[in-house]
Order: C-alpha cells, then structure tokens, then sequence
C-alpha cells in the first residue's frame, strides 16, 4: 500500500447548513496500479482528490502516505508531500499563461529540481507523453487540448511522483484525444511503475483504465473491488445503473472473456 485513506469525511458549512460532501470514505491505493475513482457529479470524488493533495482540510478520518501520517501537513512538509504527489487537473486550457512558451511554462519546475538534473527531467517527461524538444517554443494557442494535457502530464513528472492524481483529466477533450491520454497513463504505469489515481465520471474510461475501481455516490464509496469483478459482479444498484449507460462496452468485455 503506497497511500491510505481511513474514514475521510469533508463537511462544509455549519449548523443546519452543513453539507458531508465525503462521508465516512475508506480506500487504499497499491503501489504500481491505476486505480479510478467513478461517479457522478456531485458525488464527492473530486473533493477526496483535493483532500489527498492537502488543497482541502480534512474534517475527520486519516490520510497515511508510505506508511507516514499526511493528514495535516503544513508548510515545508507538505511541500515535500508536494514533491511525491503531483496532480493534473480537468482544465488544460486555464493550466497556461497564453503570453509564455511551453519553455518557459516548464521552467518553474526545472528550477526545483535543479538546472542541470531539470532539463534532463525535462526532456525525459516530454518522451514518457510522446513530445519532442520543439514544442518548447510553441505557445499554447498553438498546441491541441491533447498536447496540453500531455505537458501537464509531463510537467507533473518533472518532480518524479511517486503518486499521480489526474482529476477528471480529459473531461474536456474529444474521444480520440480522451484514448491518447489514457493510453498515455497506461504507459506511465507499465514502464515507471507510478501509481495513478484517476478521477472520472465515465465509468467506461474508468473500466478501461483502471486495475481497481472505487465508485462514490452522494459522498458515500458504495463499492470498491478489482476492475473486472465491479464490471461483471456489481453488488450496488447505483454500480449498476453507471454500467447500464455504457452496453456496448459490457458487451465487447463479455466478449473478451474466456
């Protein structure tokens, strides 16, 4: 187990205008493997997300980190948390100051991790997301939703993670660029062996992705199980409902089935 989360809950507001966005949510993630978080909006995954990334303070349960207390992290601990635990988010295109080159965008990163080691990190992560060295000179108006993201990803490598958040990270893109991203973590998880936690409402790109699959509703994990045993033996009815909207995809599993 590379990170645990015990009991999490996340209340906002007080009194009788409180709201449990995330309630009473357990979960571990192993080390090496893709794990999703599904559901719909509204259902709490993104809160957990910033709640691991210690973006959000944790109203109640405990949140270990390589067998290490995380919960509540401050200053220069939590920016050596920062360090291991990198994310990506929904947005690639508010991710980028329009006025500065993708270059110039990676230099901050390049900074921390020193001059020499960064731009040998640099042109590492931008291999690992399938980029060449030119898209350094290029601004974001010039790159597609897709390249975007991938230098978000390899942004996020640049500090060498041992854990990588993506949040909802190719809600934004079309379905061919959707693929180029997911295959893109894929990779990272078979050649680096990064863990990945990937955030999502589509519990098709979820069941493509992922080795395990966590399914929230309502701020509650309603079910949790191998990827294969949450498609074909779903024990919640709201599990159920999520694979119902995607037939297709339930039947070219079946098929692959011995």
């Amino acid at each position: 187990m590379i990170l645990g989360a015990e009991h999490l809950t996340k209340v906002f507001g007080r009194g009788k205008n409180q709201v449990r966005a995330v309630d009473d949510v357990s979960f571990e993630l192993e080390e090496g493997q893709i794990t999703t978080i599904v559901g719909e909006s509204g259902s709490g995954k993104s809160t957990v997300a910033r709640m691991l990334l210690g973006l959000l303070p944790i109203t109640s349960g405990k949140l270990t980190f390589q067998d290490r207390d995380v919960t509540n992290l401050k200053g220069r601990d939590r920016a050596e948390y920062w360090r291991h635990v990198q994310a990506v988010f929904q947005d690639p295109f508010s991710s980028f100051n329009q006025f500065f080159t993708v270059g110039k965008l990676l230099n901050r990163s390049m900074q921390l991790v020193g001059k020499q080691a960064g731009r040998q990190r640099l042109e590492e992560s931008l291999g690992h997301v399938g980029m060449d060295l030119d898209v350094l000179d290029r601004y974001p108006h010039q790159l597609s939703g897709g390249q975007r993201q991938r230098v978000m990803i390899a942004r996020a490598l640049m500090m060498r993670p041992t854990l990588l958040i993506a949040d909802e990270a190719t809600s934004m893109l079309d379905a061919s660029l959707r693929v180029n991203i997911l295959n893109v973590l894929t990779d990272l998880r078979d050649e680096l062996g990064m863990t990945v936690l990937f955030i999502t409402h589509d519990i098709g790109q979820a069941c493509y992705l992922a080795d395990r699959v966590l399914v929230m509703e309502h701020g509650v994990m309603v079910e949790q199980g191998p990827t294969d045993q949450v498609i074909f033996q779903p024990r919640h009815e709201y599990t159920k409902r999520l694979l119902a909207d995607v037939p297709k995809l339930h039947s070219a599993l079946e098929l692959d089935q011995p």
